[in-house]
């Protein structure tokens, strides 16, 4: 019978984790679930402690940020299969876990994106598979709606932990798919991620700029990184403009061509084929596994 291990890395949250906790032990799969505090100042160790017994809390003393607490977290995790969501969501329905856990049937699935709605944004259902009678393809998943086989995870190195926050999903999934295996869009009952106030955007637009950029210097083959590079800059300056945030995207921007360049020797590009798939099931996906497979490493890592 496959496990499940449930992690929530919380920092400052108290009220939107007690909702996500409640959802995470009503699931009928039953399985654990981990709460990694991230040096949080406002009670929440106490909250946890005293109204969740039966949750497997690790508190820390230090802010490492979520990429490095989950790392951490999947290495202690007693689950096969380990669920992500973040503090400020939860399971609408008690069966998601379970209803996942079933798509999680072949070899080459390693992760699935779990249905989620953004409820403070509209109604719209992300991530979720246009029909139930294929394994649909997909090229990344969404943090706070996901599950992955621990057994994969940990032998890809987890997370790329200098990335410290955001875009860490894309970076793993296209290692995965350089290692065979596939992120599996889900059909489970949708997971509800309400949006927290409390966000730093300035963090959100550093960070995010900076790991577009660090994905292309760790990761793209270097036929195709000129090109690359200059597409993601461009939609950097957008993005910028857009937005109406100039300071902490172009910062951003610049941060990442500098630790992508000191990061060089530990460059370790996907071949031009699994780099082109991974593009094709960015503009195209969710596509049938039957059609990509042959486009595949012989084995899954996992």
């Amino acid at each position: 019978m496959t496990t499940a291990t449930i992690v929530i890395v919380t920092r400052n949250r108290q009220s939107e984790l007690r909702t996500a906790v409640q959802s995470a032990l009503a699931q009928s799969a039953a399985p654990e679930v981990m709460v990694v505090d991230d040096a949080s100042s406002d009670g929440t160790v106490e909250m946890i402690r005293k109204e969740f017994p039966s949750v497997r809390l690790i508190a820390n003393g230090e802010s490492r940020g979520y990429i490095t607490r989950r790392n951490e977290a999947a290495a202690i995790a007693r689950g096969d299969v380990i669920f992500s969501i973040d503090d400020d969501a939860e399971f609408t329905s008690r069966h998601t876990v379970e209803q996942t856990l079933r798509e999680f049937d072949r070899p080459r699935v390693a992760a699935v994106a779990i249905p989620y709605i953004e409820p403070n944004n509209g109604t719209q259902l992300h991530q979720r598979a246009p029909a139930a009678d294929d394994c649909w393809i997909t090229d990344t998943f969404k943090g706070t709606a996901h599950a992955v086989r621990r057994d994969a995870f940990l032998k890809l190195g987890g997370y790329r932990a200098d990335l410290v926050h955001q875009g860490e999903e894309r970076d793993f999934s296209l290692r995965l798919l350089a290692a065979g295996c596939v992120v599996r869009s889900g059909r489970a009952d949708a997971i509800h991620h309400y949006e927290s106030p409390r966000r730093d955007h300035r963090r959100v637009d550093f960070y995010g700029r900076r790991n577009d950029i660090l994905f292309a210097w760790h990761l793209v083959p270097a036929m195709a990184l000129p090109l690359h590079l200059a597409g993601t800059t461009v939609n950097a300056v957008r993005s910028m403009w857009d937005a109406g945030r100039m300071a902490a995207m172009c910062r951003g921007t610049l941060s990442g061509y500098a630790a992508g360049w000191r990061a060089l020797s530990e460059r370790r590009a996907v071949t031009l084929e699994i780099y082109r798939l991974h593009r094709l099931l960015k503009t195209q996906s969710p596509l049938p596994l039957r059609t990509i497979e042959h486009r595949l490493p012989a084995t899954c890592c996992s």
